[in-house]
């Protein structure tokens, strides 16, 4: 039940009361938090099944309750020993039930009533009491009149004072005779609290009642004194627009009246504890003492405190001295880069000559390293990689599409809502000062109108720079000299150039079809296996079905579709052996599609037989190598050049330089030269949807082209590569590794190459060249001829 305390005080005649027939036997309504006196009038909310049936039971009587607070409002259901044994007999003027349940009830108290003893049968309350009448003497001494008198003027008071009372309480206060009904009325115009009120209602004589109340009064004065005292404090230091000012001002007077210390001295001894166990630069430091200075001054619920505050929490959270202590075991770090992936011996070889730098010199500066390559070939969990073998933290940052330089130096303190920069944000994460930071996709960072990031890196990547690098919103110089930056992107050409000259580019072009089987073999099945709970005893892949998932349902430089791929297998096993299967499932060559479905891609063969006008060479694509053939046909016409196959730019100069070429040699190669005005020649290059640019089809194409001439066939087992130039040389290209392992896939016997790529075949395995025959030439007609035999 919950009692509104509203109330309204009437001036009911004494002899009005004693005309009321009080019966002994009264059922009991019990309140939470409120006391009603006599002659008030007050409305109460009734929730609870006892009162509620207390009520129906005094309507259909005499109308009158016993109206008892019990001590503690919590108590749900209060025992007789838990309720105070002095009350007020009420009776209900008028009754509502309402919507929820609860009753709305009127009640006006009569007389003050004391408990004998209270009958509780579980559903109703029903108390026998004594009624307590006021003792009223016939006339009054001088002092209880002076009493009297005090109390109207007091209570007078306190409404000059602010207190919010209804003018007719003076009106009948004014009128009141007797002091036990003008102590009563008082007491319920005051807000007392629960005790107070109950130990007026307890009094049972008239002018001890009085004189209580008179104690509250100047109690109640007192206070309001006080609280005029402070208003007129803050209103004489009040900015009449600033009404928030105004309350402070307030709040600040309250304080210094009551003696209490300022609160922001904790928070000022923290910042002070915290600066004191922490290694902080002179400048830096000094820049976090002015700040606590500033903020000492500031009234902690302002908005530049909030600003403050927020600065020293970033300036003293950021690892200004906390370093980790390298790892400097080569043998260690190699361990765990050759652990973590296959292959990639170059920028292993690189990581291991920085470390050898750093145990022989105390130089704590890092290269600046740059990863390019295409999507998945493993450039950031190799910075993760790095990290993990020199026992450095490790946090990374991507900038793809970042086009605000505020992202990079961080914003002024003067902007709402300003941060660091990313730079200083990822330091602060690593809670050290000399992590790997990796700098992913810096090839497509923009710039607009807000500046351009790349600029702002420019100091951030520079070693001779950066240890005095700035972040706007610390406005104090952090050394980044120690951290290991290392970035990644899928192309060099949209770095901006002195961007790009401030870092140690390494390329990463991905993986042949050999590291690739190697790579599921030692990382990917395992990985795969475990993630889709099954076991070794469970699935096994042989090395023809790796294989051919890469060849026949992948196409990338990477292995993620691979690894895709691989789980949708792992996936099918485990469905298997989830419904009852449980046996070791081989996948192999020839079952694979039960759990891939029909290959994606196809592979190119070598030809059936050997043929006139038709030779194998040899591409580099993003995904590895691959050999492509160059047909040719000879049709009736006036010696156009026909060329079909989505070719580039490059490509078809290439073609037209082969023909010059043949027909400039017409004559030592025995060719009618009348075939070059009769015939239109037609050279196309299958898979035309695919486009296909590069100077490397320079041999092959003129291969082709001078055996549809000279009508001898081409040996189908033999690829070649390489420029060629008008005067008949062979110039050296590029993707040698992956043009060479293409052709061994497709069973090639004999590769024709420039005589300077004769270097590139270091970088390729042995036991991959076995079975091949390479014939290295200067001059086309060298390679014409080791193609035709």
């Amino acid at each position: 039940m919950a009692e509104e305390k509203k109330n309204k005080a009437l001036d009911i005649k004494k002899e009005d009361a004693e005309k009321l027939d009080i019966p002994e036997n009264i059922p009991v309504l019990v309140l939470r938090d409120i006391v009603v006196f006599p002659y008030m009038i007050v409305p109460l909310y009734v929730g609870r099944v006892k009162s509620k049936r207390a009520i129906d039971n005094a309507l259909n009587g005499d109308r009158m309750i016993l109206l008892l607070t019990q001590k503690d409002a919590t108590v749900e259901n209060p025992k007789e020993d838990e309720m105070y044994r002095m009350g007020t007999v009420a009776l209900i003027v008028r009754m509502l039930k309402l919507p929820d349940g609860r009753m709305r009830v009127l009640a006006q108290g009569i007389s003050r009533a004391k408990v004998k003893v209270i009958n509780d049968n579980g559903k109703l309350r029903v108390a026998k009491i004594n009624i307590i009448e006021d003792k009223e003497s016939k006339r009054l001494s001088i002092k209880d009149k002076a009493i009297i008198k005090n109390v109207r003027e007091k209570f007078e008071q306190t409404a000059k004072l602010g207190k919010q009372i209804p003018n007719e309480i003076f009106v009948i206060a004014e009128n009141i005779k007797e002091p036990g009904k003008l102590a009563d009325i008082i007491a319920s115009n005051l807000d007392l609290k629960l005790e107070s009120s109950q130990e007026i209602l307890n009094e049972e004589r008239s002018i001890p009642r009085l004189s209580k109340v008179y104690d509250f009064l100047n109690y109640e004065l007192e206070l309001l004194n006080i609280q005029n005292q402070i208003n007129l404090k803050a209103q004489g230091e009040m900015d009449k627009n600033q009404r928030e000012y105004f309350l402070r001002q307030q709040l600040a007077a309250i304080k210094k009246e009551l003696g209490e210390n300022d609160e922001n001295e904790g928070e000022i001894n923290n910042y002070k504890t915290r600066l004191s166990e922490i290694e902080v630069p002179k400048e830096a430091k000094k820049e976090i003492n002015k700040n606590i200075d500033k903020l000492k001054k500031m009234h902690p619920e302002s908005a530049e405190s909030t600003v403050v505050r927020n600065y020293l929490d970033w300036m003293l959270d950021i690892p200004w001295e906390a370093s980790t202590v390298d790892n400097l075991d080569l043998i260690h770090a190699k361990g765990i880069l050759d652990a973590d992936h296959y292959g990639l011996d170059k920028v292993k070889q690189r990581i291991l000559e920085y470390l050898s730098v750093r145990k022989l010199t105390s130089k704590a500066t890092g290269p600046i390293l740059c990863f390019v390559g295409p999507p998945g070939v493993g450039k950031t969990s190799l910075g993760r990689s790095i990290a993990r073998a020199l026992n450095k933290k490790f946090v990374r940052v991507s900038l793809g599409g970042v086009h605000d330089e505020a992202e990079i130096r961080g914003h002024r303190r003067t902007y709402i809502g300003a941060l660091p920069g990313k730079i200083i944000q990822e330091i602060k994460k690593a809670g050290s000062n000399n992590p790997v930071f990796m700098m992913d996709e810096v090839d497509k960072i923009g710039s607009d109108f807000r500046g351009d990031p790349s600029s702002a890196l420019l100091e951030v990547l520079d070693p001779e720079q950066n240890d005095t690098f700035t972040d706007h919103y610390l406005g104090v110089s952090f050394d980044l000299s120690k951290v290991l930056f290392i970035t990644t992107a899928n192309l060099l050409e949209p770095i901006q150039p002195a961007f790009r000259d401030r870092m140690e580019i390494i390329h990463i072009h991905g993986y042949t079809e050999e590291e690739k089987i190697e790579i599921a073999r030692k990382h990917l099945i395992p990985r795969q296996i475990k993630s889709n709970g099954l076991s070794r005893k469970l699935i096994s892949f042989s090395t023809r079905a790796i294989r051919n998932i890469i060849g026949l349902y992948t196409r990338e430089a990477g292995v993620r579709n691979l690894e895709r791929e691989i789980g949708s297998v792992c996936r099918k096993v485990a469905h298997k052996v989830a419904t009852g299967e449980k046996k070791l499932f081989k996948i192999t060559d020839k079952n694979l599609e039960e759990y891939t479905g029909p290959p994606k891609l196809f592979r190119d063969q070598l030809l059936e037989e050997d043929m006139v006008g038709v030779a194998t060479g040899m591409a580099w694509t993003p995904y590895g190598g691959d050999i492509l053939f160059v047909e040719t046909k000879l049709i009736p016409g006036k010696g156009k050049l026909i060329l079909t196959g989505s070719l580039g730019k490059v490509m078809q100069e290439s073609a037209t330089a082969a023909l010059s070429f043949i027909k400039s040699r017409s004559s030592e190669l025995g060719i009618d030269e009348e075939k070059f005005e009769k015939y239109d020649i037609h050279i196309h290059f299958p898979e035309g949807g695919i486009p296909k640019d590069g100077p490397s089809a320079g041999v092959a194409l003129t291969t082709a082209l001078t055996s549809l001439f000279c009508n001898k066939k081409v040996d189908r087992k033999v690829s070649m590569t390489g420029e060629i130039t008008l005067r008949g040389k062979v110039l050296p290209v590029g993707g040698i590794k992956e043009k060479v392992l293409a052709a061994k896939r497709a069973g090639i016997k004999k590769i024709i190459l420039p005589e300077k790529n004769k270097k590139d075949l270091s970088d390729i395995n042995e036991i991959y060249l076995k079975g091949i025959e390479f014939v290295f030439v200067r001059d086309i007609e060298v390679a014409v001829a080791e193609a035709m035999k």
